[in-house]
């Protein structure tokens, strides 16, 4: 069983025919699905993308999807289209709706979108400013303890998904695959080469799944857990423990790549 990894892929640079060129060498690398760990497109384009790479890839796309998933949309508007979409379009698999995909015998794919929640870092200190305030409507017109409540909420949401699902998978194989959109770690959360400071850390990780992921391999260390996340577009590759692995995907903005394919 070959998966194909795309991250933080961007679609909404690129034309129309760059995106079933795309779709067209990510199907050439003869995998036998593809995982997307979120940050496909935004919220105007996203189904027509997805489509699209449904239509041009011949196994199974499954996904999560990242913030800029919804920009210029609502969180909710784009959970309505989406799961529409995968209504119509069976190559197509919404991993939040999905619980546990058997992919062989030994192997179990699980995900969530997942979102930062300003647990690590100093939130109260930072001044960064994400356009996610001003282009997701949920998420406009909140500051301060407002906001950080509903970053928070969208976290924890994911991690108790997770904590549902992982104990199932872990059951009944030995390796699970986990895809998320944002790092469960700091030490996943890289840019440029660079691990992400005190100012970033508040959106650029997600501590709640972090803390779900961990319980739940220390709780089976005769399972192996993969995370496969993007959204820092920082390579990295991080043994949390000894049976649990991180890897963040690298990203440049209108130059989609294939990660990796590879036999989890």
């Amino acid at each position: 069983m070959k998966l194909a990894w795309l991250t933080d892929i961007h679609l909404d640079f690129l034309k129309l025919d760059a995106v079933e060129a795309f779709a067209d060498v990510v199907a050439a690398r003869g995998a036998d699905a593809v995982v997307i760990s979120g940050d496909i497109s935004d919220g105007r384009m996203l189904t027509m993308h997805l489509d699209a790479l449904a239509r041009r890839i011949p196994g199974r796309v499954y996904f999560v999807l990242g913030n800029h998933d919804f920009y210029h949309a609502s969180i909710s508007r784009i959970a309505d289209e989406v799961r529409g979409l995968c209504a119509r379009q069976p190559n197509l698999c919404w991993l939040r709706d999905a619980g546990v995909v058997q992919l062989t015998e030994e192997v179990a794919l699980v995900g969530h979108d997942g979102w930062y929640d300003g647990r690590h870092g100093a939130y109260w200190k930072t001044n960064v400013g994400l356009n996610d305030f001003v282009l997701i409507d949920e998420l406009r017109g909140k500051h301060g303890k407002d906001r950080l409540r509903l970053m928070q909420n969208l976290a924890d949401e994911g991690a108790a998904h997770l904590e549902a699902v992982l104990p199932q998978a872990m059951a009944e194989h030995a390796r699970v695959v986990v895809v998320t959109h944002v790092p469960p770690f700091p030490a996943c959360a890289t840019y440029q080469g660079r691990p992400s400071d005190e100012n970033w850390l508040p959106f650029f990780s997600c501590r709640s799944i972090g803390d779900a992921l961990r319980r739940a391999a220390a709780s089976r260390t005769d399972r192996d857990v993969l995370v496969l996340c993007g959204h820092s577009h920082g390579g990295a590759d991080v043994a949390i423990l000894p049976n649990l692995r991180v890897r963040t995907g690298e990203a440049d903005y209108g130059r989609p790549i294939v990660q990796d394919v590879f036999e989890p």
